[in-house]
């Protein structure tokens, strides 16, 4: 499941994640994966409004995987594909499976 949900990018140098947004949860953290949308929760403290969601999430996926993202589809949806760029698909997956899955 994990590889339909995390690919590489053809033209972004990157990875890009399918990501379901979880907003105003107690913590920033990596949930489950949806099998059914075949998408990695992220879970974010912040609530969707004036962008301060995405721009938690852009600091979570930096400390998370010490890489800037690029948020590809979904700007004001809860279902994202995010480029974490200059990743590598192994290192992505390793960190996702360390930190939660």
């Amino acid at each position: 499941m994990i590889n339909e949900i995390i690919r590489e990018s053809k033209d972004k140098n990157g990875i890009l994640i399918d990501v379901e947004i979880s907003s105003n949860a107690k913590k920033n953290e990596i949930g489950e994966i949806n099998e059914w949308r075949k998408r990695l929760i992220i879970k974010i403290k912040a609530l969707p409004v004036d962008g301060k969601a995405n721009k938690e999430i852009a600091k979570f996926f930096k400390k998370t995987f010490g890489k800037d993202i690029i948020i590809v589809s979904g700007l004001t949806s809860s279902q994202k594909t995010i480029c974490v760029i200059g990743a590598t698909k192994d290192e992505i997956i390793d960190k996702i499976l360390k930190n939660n899955i």
